[in-house]
């Protein structure tokens, strides 16, 4: 497993500016988080997400893959950092 912290630049209030997600070995979504201009966050799972999030439909590309496009600046983190942001988001946000 993969786990990335993305920000996408952008001027609409309608999509996320930062996305966390937790990937798989076959490079889909297993888990993702969605950071929304309001301050709102969604969720997504392979069962349960909130109304505006889901898993994205194609494969992950790497975080050098997604830093080639000017809108995004992407890093890897740690899983302990991810389950600390899907804790105080999703398990406690719940």
């Amino acid at each position: 497993m993969r786990y990335i912290d993305v920000d996408w630049k952008h001027e609409s209030r309608k999509y996320p500016s930062r996305l966390v997600s937790e990937i798989g070995g076959d490079d889909f979504e297993i888990r993702k988080l969605e950071f929304f201009p309001d301050g709102t966050v969604g969720f997504a799972t392979e069962i349960q997400n909130s109304k505006t999030t889901e898993l994205g439909a194609d494969v992950i590309p790497s975080i050098e893959e997604i830093n080639l496009k000017q809108e995004f600046s992407g890093k890897v983190i740690s899983q302990i950092d991810f389950e600390k942001l899907w804790e105080i988001y999703v398990l406690n946000g719940i």
